[in-house]
């Protein structure tokens, strides 16, 4: 008879982890999901209304509530931004990582939990909570792997480089653990990444065009186009910056984009002349739905229309991509 677990999914943003447990098809269920955003709180009651919600902090849970839900799973992203630089690598030092740092306290006296998956950015393997949190999984008596693994290694045209750990215990050893090592790539053949025309919308309003306060910038844009394998990191600055938050969009060749940028240089940089010249290519942001896809959420998750714009690049700036972990819960449960 197979096992049918149960899951407490906390840091739970707007479901990343809830989409991923469905897709990978094990038995199971989500008993209590908890995140202190208000936002990411309404997009996710919007998509799974059935699962239980709490708008904590994670410092209001105690072992004993804990084990009254007779969880034995535990699936999480804590916060990321004490291990970025825009974060200022503060690591334990960031009263973000409070939270966390509770949780990880508490785990010695959580007995009836067997798995937990952990998702943040790259970084955090070399921070200081990395190591109180990896020497707490030993003390509780926890096989565990580290990964650091991209989505384009697994079919999707997507680079968002992410720290992953899988423990769990009263289970043999992994075949493939690395003792110390982290992992970065799985000896599955995922197959070359789709090209993005599968994910592009159709008649996408003017609205997402990049503005021409932006295109002013047009030199560090990363400019995808329809048979592109690829995009850049989306962060939640996405829209709002143009280096380093995403790729855009356009539907010129890459020889009508090289000849536009051709001729924009013969003026002076952020000139209208320039300006005019870089919008004849329309270039434009993917939009929410779009990063859904390249996030790997299921074709039938929505945000609320009440939901703005940039909230949903905020969200999504903050969420985890659904194919890599549900890669990783297929291996933490084989």
């Amino acid at each position: 008879m197979t096992l049918r677990h149960r899951i407490l999914e906390l840091y739970s943003g707007i479901g990343g982890m809830h989409c991923a447990w469905n897709e990978s098809g094990l038995e199971g269920e989500v008993i209590l999901a908890v995140d202190i955003n208000n936002v990411a709180n309404e997009v996710y009651k919007y998509n799974f209304p059935s699962t239980p919600l709490l708008n904590r902090n994670i410092q209001c849970l105690t072992p004993d509530y804990i084990d009254k839900l007779n969880v034995n799973t535990i699936l999480m992203s804590p916060p990321c931004q004490p291990f970025t630089r825009n974060g200022k690598y503060l690591d334990e030092s960031d009263p973000r990582t409070n939270s966390f740092l509770y949780l990880i306290d508490m785990f010695i006296h959580l007995d009836n939990i067997e798995y937990i998956l952990l998702e943040n950015v790259k970084g955090f393997e070399c921070s200081t909570v990395r190591n109180i949190f990896i020497n707490k999984l030993k003390e509780c008596k926890f096989d565990y792997q580290e990964f650091l693994l991209c989505p384009s290694s697994f079919g999707v045209p997507n680079s968002r480089l992410r720290y992953y750990c899988i423990a769990r215990r009263n289970k043999s050893e992994w075949l493939f653990r690395r003792k110390e090592d982290i992992i970065k790539s799985l000896p599955k053949n995922y197959g070359h990444p789709i090209a993005l025309e599968d994910i592009l919308e159709l008649n996408v309003p003017e609205k997402y065009l990049v503005s021409d306060k932006l295109l002013k910038r047009a030199k560090v844009l990363d400019i995808c186009y329809k048979n592109s394998r690829r995009s850049c990191c989306f962060t939640k600055a996405y829209t709002h910056y143009v280096e380093g938050t995403g790729s855009v969009f356009t539907n010129a060749t890459p020889e009508e984009v090289e000849e536009c940028y051709k001729v924009a240089k013969t003026f002076g940089d952020k000139s209208d002349d320039f300006v005019d010249t870089i919008k004849q290519l329309k270039l434009r942001f993917f939009t929410p739905n779009e990063v859904l896809s390249l996030m790997s959420f299921s074709k039938n998750y929505k945000f609320p229309e009440n939901i703005t714009t940039k909230q949903c690049y905020r969200l999504l700036g903050n969420s985890v991509n659904v194919k890599v972990i549900t890669e990783l819960l297929k291996i933490l449960f084989e």
